[in-house]
């Protein structure tokens, strides 16, 4: 909620909030990446006191793969957490769980982030959650503010609930491609196997295992096998 919002109440806001995730996760169910940059920009909207924010890849291994950010410090700052290994969205990532800071000019918990961000960045204050579904860490939210403080307990109780249905949406898009990749994958697969069983009068069990030796020996998955070969076969025998 901005500064010009008329007061509202917590089911107010957690409606709109709710609303303005669905329709987003509408506009972008093909495509994670431009669902994240909205997600970090319809943040500000709800999250009092915050100015910037992003939303960091988790990348497999407890660490940040890449960035989705509204404003150039985001970045910078995982950026420099990557450096040093150290920071809020490391720890929130972790340890699953939200990392407020309430001034950084005073909070010693990562001295070589925090002495980098203070050059770096006019950045005083943050709020970073772990985006987790089924048990499974997507990545984190973060929303920064210029001024120490500007990121109170109300801040962080909407954020938290912002995050949540955040951390659904883009789950939801994760699947839906993947469904996708998993159809195309089966369709490839099985005109593959249609051309080996012509070309070699063999079953289909039999084409399968032959594009399962293939994908063994050359430690690449048998969708790929199957597309290589399909793509290297004459128009007229595909």
């Amino acid at each position: 909620m901005n500064e010009h919002s008329a007061p509202a109440s917590d089911a107010d806001i957690h409606v709109r909030l709710a609303e303005s995730i669905r329709d987003a996760h509408a506009r972008h169910a093909r495509s994670s990446g431009r669902l994240l940059d909205e997600l970090a920009v319809g943040g500000l909207e709800f999250v009092s006191g915050a100015q910037y924010a992003g939303i960091t890849v988790a990348d497999g291994r407890g660490g940040a793969d890449a960035a989705n950010t509204v404003g150039r410090y985001p970045g910078l700052l995982d950026a420099i957490q990557r450096r040093y290994q150290e920071g809020p969205y490391l720890d929130a990532v972790r340890d699953r769980d939200t990392i407020r800071v309430d001034d950084l000019t005073t909070d010693t918990r990562w001295p070589n982030f925090q002495r980098e961000a203070l050059a770096q960045t006019p950045i005083r204050s943050a709020l970073t959650y772990p985006l987790v579904v089924e048990r499974q860490l997507l990545g984190a939210l973060t929303f920064y503010a210029e001024q120490p403080h500007s990121l109170d307990a109300d801040a962080e109780r909407v954020g938290l609930v912002y995050a949540a249905h955040a951390a659904l949406a883009w789950n939801a898009v994760r699947r839906e491609s993947q469904l996708r990749e998993a159809l195309a994958s089966r369709d490839i697969i099985g005109q593959a196997k249609g051309m080996l069983m012509e070309r070699h009068q063999i079953s289909a069990d039999e084409a399968f295992s032959l594009l399962r030796r293939l994908s063994q020996q050359s430690n690449t998955r048998v969708a790929e096998i199957a597309r290589r070969f399909v793509d290297a076969a004459p128009p007229n025998r595909q």
